[in-house]
């Protein structure tokens, strides 16, 4: 006779054995362990990504902060140096002027200026007086030796 069961004939004299509970306790607790060790990661994930936004932040601001302290910076040494260049412009306008002035006060005096006196030094070629065409010039040194082209 053919049984409308699906288990297997039983050996003669056995009775059927009840699943073991030993082996479901086990794998039941490493679950448990398991989803709590799950969850604590995930926390310490969630921490993680929390420091990190929280560190971002922090960094973004001292970078806002150093920006607009180097702009300020910025800011303070281009007014300085434009000023420093005012005052420049401005020693040097009153150094000219007194050089005017110590010109025309030679002038007046009947002498002559000492500027004018080494431009006509450095230019190498005078005319004479009386003779147009004729010029003298000066001797290059060279080496420390007169030399007449």
């Amino acid at each position: 006779m053919a049984s409308s069961d699906s288990t297997p004939p039983l050996p003669l004299g056995s009775a059927p054995l009840p699943p073991k509970k030993e082996n479901i306790t086990p794998v039941g607790s490493k679950i448990a362990e398991l989803n709590e060790s799950r969850t604590e990661l995930l926390n310490r994930i969630q921490g993680l990504k929390q420091d990190l936004k929280n560190w971002r932040s922090k960094l973004d601001t001292q970078v806002k902060i150093y920006r607009d302290e180097l702009t300020e910076l910025k800011k303070t040494l281009n007014v300085e140096v434009e000023q420093l260049r005012s005052e420049f412009q401005e020693l040097r306008n009153t150094l000219h002027h007194q050089q005017e002035d110590v010109t025309a006060s030679l002038r007046n005096l009947g002498l002559q200026d000492v500027s004018e006196g080494a431009k006509e030094a450095e230019d190498p070629k005078v005319k004479l007086e009386g003779k147009d065409e004729e010029t003298l010039t000066s001797p290059i040194k060279e080496n420390g030796n007169e030399v007449n082209i």
